[in-house]
């Protein structure tokens, strides 16, 4: 039997790691996407990646802690992963939407090459949606592997009632 008091710090641990990684990934993969690709300095270049990671890693932290103050419970994540993962999903990819247009549009600071596509009327770059939409589900699912992640994990709350 799992101890359910530390389930949740481990695979809060285990993703904090794993938000980490891919989104380092991800934003050295999406650079071609922004100017600063073209018209940075290396150092400039390598200081956005990390910076913006980190941002990324601090992102995701807030928005899965805002999800488990509002649905998680003390043997999350065995009940009510899936309210947890749906609301920091919706979390994440609201605040993009806002951090996209205030920073692209308002205080311009950064801009999309031609080659990010963008959503219509918001003007929002597609990757960095995708990045919200794909990296935190993907990584809350990994990181609670060891209980159910990969065994209908959404539906782990009816299978108990």
């Amino acid at each position: 039997m799992m101890d359910v008091s530390n389930s949740w710090v481990r695979t809060l641990r285990r993703y904090i790691v794993l938000i980490l990684a891919s989104n380092l990934l991800w934003e050295i993969l999406q650079l071609p996407l922004y100017t600063i690709w073209q018209e940075g300095q290396p150092s400039e270049i390598t200081f956005a990646i990390f910076h913006c990671t980190l941002g990324d890693v601090l992102i995701a932290t807030a928005c899965i802690v805002a999800a488990l103050a509002i649905f998680g419970d003390t043997s999350w994540p065995q009940t009510r992963f899936c309210p947890v993962l749906l609301t920091a999903t919706v979390f994440g990819v609201a605040y993009t939407l806002y951090s996209e247009w205030v920073n692209v549009h308002i205080r311009e600071a950064w801009a999309y090459t031609r080659l990010m596509p963008t959503l219509p009327l918001l003007n929002a770059g597609i990757s960095p949606i995708l990045q919200w939409l794909i990296l935190p589900p993907l990584c809350l699912l990994l990181s609670a592997r060891g209980r159910h992640a990969f065994k209908r994990p959404c539906h782990a709350d009816e299978e108990r009632k």
